[in-house]
């Protein structure tokens, strides 16, 4: 009996949570890539308060790896017509990028003439 409790409020936990990205989606504020939600409040901040926030939710600041998860966050830099940061970061040799841990870049897809290390690459 205790098994089928379990699977049943399992069941109705997927149920709501399947809900609730709906919603999201049908607001424009989730999109998805290779198993990863991509989420965005629409807020502007600066980015010390942007990784704030992205840890308060649970997640990172988003950081393409693969052409898919750059175009998640090109959705919303169309959607709200603005840029958007990345958890990357310039490394001590000027114009050359890696992640925020200090790992190098796996993916770029750098804008023509980018990076040149003066902000909005």
């Amino acid at each position: 009996v205790a098994y089928n409790e379990k699977e049943d409020t399992i069941q109705e936990l997927e149920r709501r949570i399947s809900r609730l990205e709906g919603v999201l989606h049908l607001e424009e504020m989730i999109t998805t890539s290779g198993g990863k939600i991509f989420a965005t409040n629409g807020k502007k901040a600066d980015f010390h308060t942007m990784l704030e926030k992205c840890q308060e939710a649970g997640g990172s600041i988003a950081t393409p790896r693969n052409k898919s998860e750059n175009d998640a966050i090109l959705y919303f830099v169309k959607r709200y017509n603005t840029y958007a940061y990345l958890g990357i970061k310039e490394s001590l040799i000027p114009s050359k990028f890696q992640f925020l841990d200090g790992t190098k870049l796996s993916y770029t897809n750098w804008h023509s003439k980018e990076p040149s290390g003066k902000g909005e690459e």
